[in-house]
């Protein structure tokens, strides 16, 4: 009796490459989703990213110029009587209540922020991005300053780019963002190695890209 591989010898070896070029086509569709999908999330920070490390890199020959705004304002005598509780030599934030009046006041948030407090002055750092701020109080009389300066969008933008005093959701987002773009990368490596047999210029390009960087480090970098 002839067994059903030897009367048809065509059809048997055809099977495991069958089976090959199913799972390829799984893994190809997965890659491709992933790829789309990491590149779906992450396009637009790419684009401020990138454009902002241009504009850090030539941080010098881009002109910035700082403005400077003042208000001043006075603490109310009830407030101001509760504040000779607070302790003379701490960086302990605000009671709540001086908290809530700086907010109405200067549109500042100072709640849960350290303070630089002595005998004489309460003092706020209020550093946002692309800017600088702060705001004290004159503990004898109520006086209240809050100065804030800003250096326009670009500087804006590339304080966002390097997460200086952006917060914890901007911190969060740049890592979720980092992940994002490890992914893009990584399935994008993926899929050159599955296309690289129709495409020989693949991994002489992918070389170049890691080699001119190298080069430029060894030679250039001192």
């Amino acid at each position: 009796m002839v067994s059903e591989a030897a009367a048809h010898p065509a059809k048997t070896a055809a099977q495991p490459k069958a089976a090959l070029n199913a799972k390829r086509s799984f893994w190809l569709k997965q890659l491709h989703s992933w790829h789309w999908i990491s590149a779906a999330v992450s396009l637009v920070g790419m684009i401020l990213f990138a454009a902002t490390g241009i504009t850090l890199n030539h941080a010098a020959q881009i002109p910035a110029e700082p403005v400077t705004k003042e208000a001043t304002a006075t603490l109310p005598a009830p407030l101001l009587a509760r504040l000779s509780d607070f302790p003379e030599e701490t960086t302990d934030a605000v009671p709540a209540t001086v908290a809530r009046w700086a907010a109405e006041a200067f549109k500042v948030q100072v709640d849960g922020k350290p303070t630089e407090t002595t005998a004489d002055e309460i003092y706020v750092a209020l550093p946002t991005p692309g800017g600088d701020g702060w705001l004290t109080i004159d503990r004898s009389t109520g006086e209240a300053v809050h100065e804030k300066t800003t250096r326009g969008w670009v500087a804006y933008l590339n304080d966002l780019h390097k997460g200086r005093n952006a917060g914890v959701v901007w911190y969060w987002f740049i890592d979720v963002f980092a992940v994002a773009c490890v992914i893009f990368s990584v399935t994008g490596l993926a899929l050159l190695w599955l296309h690289a047999r129709g495409r020989p210029s693949t991994w002489p390009i992918v070389a170049l890209g890691l080699l001119i960087p190298v080069v430029i480090a060894l030679l250039f970098i001192h």
